[in-house]
């Protein structure tokens, strides 16, 4: 008799595990809307970096058959194959993978290739984190999508809670006029609504260039030195090695005569996904050091 119900148990749990792996899922995406897959998504393709990051870290990793160029971590992605990059997508590679889910990067992949996939029948997820609370969020809807909810919830609640752990550690911290520096050749910034606006505000810093109304502005050398920042953080070099060593000539800047010229590294601080936490933590330890030697200088 004992055996009798170990077995009905074990063929419930069996049709109870079945039924669910092939049960509808339904989030909405960040355009607003709605997908819905008739199961958890087995094969996926990942339009963006940060994206796949995602999925790595939702642990829906093994379910990735198709990425873009720079998607560069984790190592394993690199054994995924490449079906183009954010100016342009290789449809019949797509299609041939048969995927049955397609996440996007809005605003960064061509507009009329993704609606050809969509028309395909593929169901699109737009992905764009506009806020650093977006990205534990993003990570619970592809882990719902994916059938990796218990994985997904797990690794966001550690990501919310290293966020608000540096927002109470640098809540109080001094004020510095900070330049972020995308890149020196030519010379561009980020204004108040991007996402490493907020960055810079949780560590306590304020935007230079915040008030400009285009989100990625072009901006001169002039309006840099008049600005005056205390920090310059650069992502990225095209002109110089650092992209910081050209400013080193104007020694009347206060990051230059205080010494606070850093670079972080950029697939941090660009790339709206799971290691963009360790891109707010070097900010925050960047404008400390600083504030260190702005105090050490006066």
């Amino acid at each position: 008799m004992k055996k009798m119900r170990f077995l009905n148990t074990c063929l419930w749990f069996g049709l109870f595990m079945t039924a669910n792996a092939w049960a509808a899922v339904s989030v909405t995406d960040d355009a607003g809307l709605a997908v819905t897959l008739s199961h958890p998504a087995r094969r996926i393709v990942s339009l963006s970096p940060h994206a796949t990051e995602m999925i790595y870290a939702t642990g829906a990793g093994e379910q990735l058959v198709g990425v873009t160029r720079f998607s560069d971590y984790p190592g394993e992605v690199r054994q995924v194959p490449v079906v183009g990059d954010f100016r342009q997508i290789d449809l019949e590679r797509v299609l041939a993978l048969k995927p049955d889910l397609l996440i996007v990067w809005s605003g960064g992949n061509p507009p009329k290739q993704v609606a050809k996939l969509k028309q395909a029948g593929i169901p699109v997820f737009y992905s764009h984190p506009r806020r650093l609370q977006d990205i534990p969020d993003t990570m619970v809807r592809l882990g719902t999508l994916t059938g990796h909810e218990a994985t997904a919830g797990r690794a966001a609640g550690k990501w919310r809670r290293k966020l608000e752990a540096l927002k109470k550690k640098y809540r109080n911290r001094p004020s510095l006029r900070v330049f972020y520096q995308v890149s020196d050749v030519p010379l561009f910034t980020l204004n108040g609504r991007h996402i490493v606006n907020e960055i810079i505000e949780v560590c306590g810093g304020r935007n230079v260039f915040a008030d400009l109304s285009v989100i990625a502005p072009h901006v001169s050398t002039e309006a840099v030195l008049a600005a005056n920042p205390e920090v310059i953080v650069s992502s990225r070099g095209m002109g110089t090695e650092d992209g910081l060593s050209g400013w080193k000539r104007f020694r009347t800047l206060d990051a230059v005569r205080y010494g606070n010229l850093f670079r972080i590294d950029p697939d941090w601080l660009d790339r709206p996904g799971p290691r963009m936490i360790s891109g707010v933590g070097m900010m925050c330890e960047k404008l400390d050091e600083g504030r260190k030697n702005r105090q050490a200088f006066r």
